[in-house]
């Protein structure tokens, strides 16, 4: 098992190093579905959909969906592993550039929830998507970028002048967060720098760049870390790691009953309210489209929903060990061993005690370690995706996880020996 763990965290590791915004996490995740023989299904056409068949679709640059059609589709529903391709970061706004003193700094703002302080003094650089001038005003010719080098960085105030840093420090993100890039000389442009930076990068002309959706990313791989290399430290692990299992499980696996689908939905970290994220009809309308292509009935489609099951995956919290007062005292999730379960009583987890018990008896077929993880009373926790799909699509659900420390950072911190127990809990999943 152990050497299962290291060659699955190496493998983890190449494909969150290459998916250096959500943009890039779907175009690696379509490279992984089309090279074990997934076909491209296109929003716009007709589903010519077969039994026995596998295929994708990819209605927005930030959302995938990989499907697998089983033999025995008649009276046995959908099985669904869903994750989310973003993480929290910090999104480069227009007219970005900001001159004082000789220093050149971009003017960002915060995507999602991340913790600020451990984006100081990192190599940093810069991905995402660039709209083009096109002939269809309607329809902006799209590219996209990474510059694959360190660009900025955001450093850090000097002790001497924050003798309080070390007791807590209020960091403003407009004014303690802005990356730095340059100095100011003839050579830098003060106006529209970065546009000219691009332009130059992507090789096209600066006045055929309309406008861009880019993101902060650290320019640095993760790593095996501990004595005995038990851990793995790495950007985006929330929700990557899922998003990369999900889509590993599905290769590997073959749906004998029912429709198998990993679904990677975007902007989960900003209350997935967007066309490509969870709280909309885009996956119900989907779902939709799988069954009209299987010559379903409308009827027949809604009594699918009986029969089907969604496992949200997604990032939960281990005891961390210098803050234990911080955790519930009887469910106390952590690393190494084994997935986590995660229960609320306000239902920001869709897990409930039939899916609970779904999930554990799916564990116990191989003797799969598992764990429970509950909220300190009175402590605010997140929520997932997994009560915002069950809304639009009414089956049974549980939220499942990774043990992880350091959540929101910008180096998380997982244990491999649960990345094999999430791989096998999801490959008995798909074959049920």
């Amino acid at each position: 098992m152990r050497q299962n763990s290291m060659d699955y965290a190496k493998d983890l590791l190449a494909f969150i190093n290459k998916s250096v915004s959500p943009y890039h996490s779907v175009m690696e995740g379509k490279r992984m579905l089309l090279e074990a023989g997934f076909r491209e299904l296109k929003m716009g056409q007709e589903w010519h959909i077969q039994r026995n068949g596998k295929y994708y679709v990819s209605p927005y640059p930030t959302a995938l969906f990989a499907i697998d059609v089983g033999e025995i589709i008649d009276h046995v529903g959908f099985k669904i592993i869903a994750s989310h391709t973003d993480s929290p970061c910090f999104k480069i706004k227009p007219k970005s550039e900001i001159v004082s003193d000789g220093y050149m700094s971009l003017n960002t703002e915060v995507y999602g929830g991340p913790i600020f302080s451990t984006w100081f003094d990192r190599p940093l650089s810069i991905a995402g998507k660039v709209a083009l001038k096109s002939k269809n005003p309607l329809k902006p010719e799209i590219s996209y970028v990474d510059f694959k080098r360190p660009l900025l960085t955001i450093p850090s105030l000097a002790i001497h002048m924050n003798r309080q840093v070390n007791k807590g420090v209020e960091i403003h993100p407009q004014k303690h967060t802005l990356p730095l890039v340059g100095q100011i000389n003839d050579a830098l442009e003060k106006e529209n720098y970065l546009l000219h930076y691009l332009a130059e990068e992507m090789k096209v002309d600066a006045q055929e760049i309309l406008d861009f959706d880019l993101y902060l990313y650290v320019a640095e791989e993760g790593h095996m870390i501990g004595f005995d290399n038990e851990f793995l430290q790495a950007p985006k692990l929330d929700d990557l790691a899922m998003v990369y299992g999900s889509l590993r499980s599905i290769i590997q696996s073959k749906c004998y009953d029912g429709i198998n689908i990993a679904a990677c939905f975007d902007s989960e970290e900003i209350g997935s309210g967007t066309k490509a994220g969870a709280d909309s009809a885009l996956f119900a309308n989907i779902l939709e489209r799988l069954s009209l292509a299987l010559n379903r009935s409308k009827a027949k489609h809604l009594r699918m929903f009986e029969t089907s099951f969604i496992i949200s995956a997604d990032g939960a919290h281990a005891l961390h060990p210098n803050a234990q007062e911080e955790h519930d005292p009887t469910n106390r999730p952590v690393l190494n061993k084994g997935i986590v379960l995660k229960l609320s009583a306000k239902q920001s987890y869709a897990t409930d005690c039939e899916s609970t018990a779904a999930i554990q008896q799916l564990c116990d077929a191989s003797d799969l370690p598992y764990q429970k993880f509950v909220n300190r009373s009175g402590a605010l926790g997140g929520k997932t995706i997994g009560p915002i799909i069950s809304s639009y699509v009414p089956v049974r659900a549980a939220d499942v996880g990774l043990p992880m420390l350091a959540m929101h950072s910008t180096r998380e911190l997982i244990g491999i020996k649960d990345l094999v127990v999430m791989d096998q809990m999801f490959n008995n999943f798909y074959h049920i």
